[in-house]
């Protein structure tokens, strides 16, 4: 059994299921014999939006210049689109990505310690699906019924989370957060979901223990990710913002600041490798 869970969930735009193998498999190298207490996992929910995506971009792509910028802006912002259109529907695609969410932290539980903890990696739109599941959980457990999602009725969903094995209290709690000692979030774009609202209204999550930390990484040359801090008073007390080069050395003049191809770069970058390694590291010593 292990120590620790990481569990990542990718963002917008084009994505394979393999797509945080490249990761594990650096971070497994950098951290040693330290990774035989970490197991791996993600989060994948591009299979319920790629194929609609594909036949538009089928259909109309070839009439266009810049394709490569348009097929990435296509992809990503249908993507946002459509996972928030008519979430509060039982079947929509906002209420499926929240199971593949938890259904991924339910595998990750099995494989820990009684006491072991949980870490998330979220890119770019994936920040925001979390931070969306966190609140709907957490509403839950206030007794407050979420607006859409899996969290209006979590039992109801047992078989997609667990099969046949009945979800316990301690699997929920689990699946709902709770052993979250660490977010963190690379490319956010929580701001473009947000900005239109009154600032009392921009409320994020509530800490799901005293242990947790957000760390949200942003590179100002990228114009998808954003700085969270600054949203609000909560946001402040919950999040630290870093900024980071993430797209140096990879795309070169591509990576300015009018050029959103440099937004899916953080995760090979060398400084939020390190940094990642670095809270790992930190997080097993204390076990």
């Amino acid at each position: 059994m292990k120590a620790l869970a990481l569990v990542t969930i990718h963002g917008m735009g084009e994505t394979t299921p393999d797509y945080a193998d490249r990761l594990f498999a650096q971070l497994q190298r950098t951290l040693g014999t330290t990774a035989e207490q970490l197991y791996y996992n993600n989060v994948y929910y591009q299979d319920l939006l790629q194929y609609n995506e594909q036949r538009v971009w089928q259909a109309v792509g070839s009439r266009l210049r810049w394709r490569v910028l348009r097929r990435f802006m296509l992809f990503g912002f249908a993507d946002a689109a459509a996972l928030e259109h008519r979430k509060e529907q039982p079947h929509s695609l906002y209420h499926y990505a929240q199971l593949k969410i938890a259904r991924a932290l339910y595998r990750a539980k099995q494989q820990l310690t009684n006491d072991g903890k949980l870490v998330m990696l979220a890119h770019s739109l994936g920040g925001h699906v979390l931070s969306c599941y966190l609140w709907d959980a957490q509403q839950a457990k206030a007794g407050s019924k979420p607006a859409a999602g899996i969290w209006r009725d979590i039992k109801r969903y047992q078989a997609g989370i667990s099969g046949d094995t009945p979800l316990t209290d301690e699997d929920i709690a689990f699946i709902r957060g709770d052993a979250m000692v660490a977010l963190i979030t690379t490319g956010c774009n929580i701001p473009i979901f947000v900005a239109a609202h009154a600032m009392e209204q921009i409320i994020p999550f509530t800490k799901p223990n005293p242990s947790f930390s957000w760390h949200n990484y942003y590179d100002k040359d990228d114009v998808l990710g954003w700085p969270l801090a600054e949203l609000s008073a909560e946001y402040a007390n919950l999040v630290t913002d870093i900024e980071i080069n993430a797209s140096a050395g990879f795309w070169g003049w591509l990576s300015a600041s009018w050029n959103p191809l440099s937004h899916n770069q953080y995760w090979q970058d060398k400084t939020m490798l390190e940094a990642i390694v670095s809270r790992l590291r930190l997080l097993i010593k204390s076990k």
